[in-house]
């Protein structure tokens, strides 16, 4: 199958990226590894400038949008908060507006951030799809470019954190990556297949958000009617059908993790680490936990995604508790 990108197309989004942010560094820590049975590369996109992977992306994306509609004002979309953060920090750079829909009761730390990097934030509907119908309803009537969860250009961007990762271990046997709407997974796959490894890559859903799993093992998209979970980055009820496309087929496998799974990850990433994790960040880790039998002695990769957690909810988590919606 031919890859989605080449080589040279990552090494140009990774030079673009790399003028706004340093690479993110990649680290085997011993306690951690101890804990997991193998050597465990945990990939740092908590360490960005907006403390997420999504940050790439924002950078790829609205350089594509100066150079193809250079009139535009700007641009809105949808998000629990990390592509929010990561496409307002862009597009104010660039000169532009960035109008972001979130869902009602969204998290109050990552709205605060968007409104830090210059977003204007509009709260709708009661989950992310919602919000996200609703933001590609009204983007004609501002004259702003819609930007869908799942787009080439932001694929590019975010495809550079998998980059650095294989281009710094390029003998890692497994690599665990969450899934929300797809583009980390995606950009995971498409890396790994653009420089040749035979990496396998693992994607994780949590257990109350399942429609990337169901989608995959059905071969078509399938709808949940919720996606209930503390971990917002993976809180999509709806697949993206280009992303299914891509992970549907170069996935080797797709896990679920509870709640108390993923609560466990992030008080195992701080007591290891001393990082902090947010939900999807952590998932990652907590399906390797979840397979730490198979994966004894082996070089594994976790892609702790971000680290943009409420103070509330990581005070409960480090008490003992696993937040409940």
């Amino acid at each position: 199958m031919t890859p989605y990108f080449t080589r040279e197309e990552l090494a140009e989004a990774a030079t673009l990226v790399h003028r706004q942010m340093a690479p993110t560094p990649q680290y085997a820590w011993p306690l951690l590894s101890r804990e997991t049975g193998c050597s465990t590369w945990v990939k740092h996109e908590n360490h960005g400038p907006t403390g997420a992977f999504k940050v790439r992306g924002g950078i790829t994306f609205i350089d594509w949008l100066k150079r193809t509609r250079p009139d535009c004002p700007g641009v809105i979309t949808a998000t629990r908060g990390n592509h929010g953060q990561s496409q307002a920090r862009a597009a104010r750079a660039a000169g532009l507006r960035a109008v972001i829909y979130v869902p009602r009761g969204n998290s109050a730390e990552k709205n605060e951030a968007m409104r830090a990097f210059g977003a204007e934030l509009v709260e709708f509907g009661e989950d992310f799809d919602t919000a996200r119908e609703e933001a590609m309803r009204v983007a004609a009537q501002e004259g702003l470019q819609p930007v869908p969860p799942f787009h080439r250009e932001l694929v590019r961007g975010v495809a550079t954190y998998a980059f650095e990762l294989f281009t710094a271990k390029p003998d890692l046997d497994t690599v665990y990556v969450p899934i929300g709407c797809g583009s980390g997974i995606c950009g995971v796959i498409a890396a790994r297949d653009a420089l040749g490894l035979k990496t396998r890559v693992v994607g994780v859903v949590s257990t109350e958000a399942l429609t990337a799993k169901l989608s995959a093992e059905a071969g078509r998209p399938i709808e949940t009617p919720s996606a209930r979970t503390f971990a917002d980055g993976v809180a999509v009820r709806v697949p993206v059908p280009e992303a299914l496309e891509i992970y549907g087929k170069g996935a080797d496998r797709i896990l679920a993790v509870s709640e108390d799974e993923i609560a466990e990850a992030i008080r195992l990433y701080f007591r290891t680490t001393h990082n902090a994790a947010e939900g999807a960040g952590a998932a990652a880790l907590a399906a390797l936990c979840q397979e730490r039998a198979a994966m004894q002695g082996r070089e594994v990769g976790v892609i702790l995604s971000g680290g943009n957690i409420d103070t509330d909810w990581m005070a409960g988590i480090l008490a003992g508790q696993t937040p409940r919606l």
